[in-house]
């Protein structure tokens, strides 16, 4: 049984910074591509980042692009979505997901992925 638990959501400022933690249990984590994405209120999820198995190719959506960085640690079976220079635009419930692989693929699409955490909230405001 795959698990993700993510943290690290709360009230911000605009410009503020949050970290969110992805925790996985039930495989060895370096078998998971990991992906974040996000849901506001009255609007589809979208992909935000993802990063391969083993950590060395990350992709982000243009709008975090250079303010996000998405990383792993393999042998702490967590991954991380660093979030900077935060925005309004950027509330939204925040969900990691992860899939299992053999191959370094970059997932970008929900439909790629098997397993969801519960998601985070993360509020800006203004």
């Amino acid at each position: 049984q795959v698990q993700l638990v993510e943290s690290g959501g709360g009230l911000v400022q605009a410009g503020d910074s949050l970290r969110l933690s992805c925790i996985a249990s039930g495989r060895p984590f370096s078998d998971y591509a990991m992906g974040w994405f996000r849901q506001a209120p009255g609007k589809e999820r979208e992909f935000v980042a993802a990063i391969t198995r083993a950590g060395t190719r990350t992709e982000y959506a243009t709008s975090v692009r250079r303010r996000f960085a998405v990383s792993r640690d393999n042998a702490k079976n967590t991954a991380w979505l660093q979030m900077n220079v935060l925005t309004p635009e950027d509330t939204a419930t925040y969900f990691c997901a992860a899939h299992v692989t053999v191959t370094g693929a970059l997932l970008l699409s929900e439909k790629d992925y098997n397993y969801w955490g519960q998601g985070t909230q993360v509020t800006v405001s203004s």
